[in-house]
C-alpha cells in the first residue's frame, strides 16, 4: 500500500496550493479518503473528508469556504485545493485512506506547507 502526497511548498498568506495524493495498493474506490494536518507542538487534525464515491465531504470549521477536497476513482488520485491560505494553515499535511474497519488505514508520508510572507 502507498499513498504518495506532492504539491506542497511555501506560499504567501493569501494564496493557494493543491495538494495531490497518489494511492496504489488497494481497492481505492472502496475507501473514504482525508486529509489530516500536524503543525509543530500540536495534534494532527482532520482537514477534509471524502466519501468513497465522492458524494460527500465534510471539512473543518477553520477550512470551510478556502479548501475543496475531491477524489478521483478512475485515477486512484485525492486532491485538496487550498485557497485563500493563512499562516495558521502551515503544518505537515497527510493523506489518509479509510475501508470500513477501523483497522483497515493507510497514511502517506505527509507534505510540508508553509504559509508566510
Amino acid at each position: 500500500v502507498q499513498l504518495v502526497e506532492s504539491g506542497g511548498g511555501l506560499v504567501q498568506p493569501g494564496g493557494s496550493l493543491r495538494l495531490s495524493c497518489a494511492a496504489s495498493g488497494f481497492t481505492f474506490r472502496r475507501y473514504a479518503m482525508g486529509w489530516y494536518r500536524q503543525a509543530p507542538g500540536k495534534e494532527r487534525e482532520l482537514v477534509a473528508r471524502i466519501t468513497s464515491a465522492g458524494d460527500g465531504t465534510n471539512y473543518a470549521d477553520s477550512v470551510k469556504g478556502r479548501f475543496t477536497i475531491s477524489r478521483d476513482n478512475g485515477k486512484n488520485t485525492v486532491h485538496l485545493q487550498m485557497n485563500s491560505l493563512r499562516p495558521e494553515d502551515t503544518a505537515v499535511y497527510y493523506c489518509n485512506a479509510q475501508g470500513s474497519v477501523a483497522r483497515l488505514t493507510y497514511w502517506g508520508q505527509g507534505t510540508q506547507v508553509t504559509v508566510s510572507s
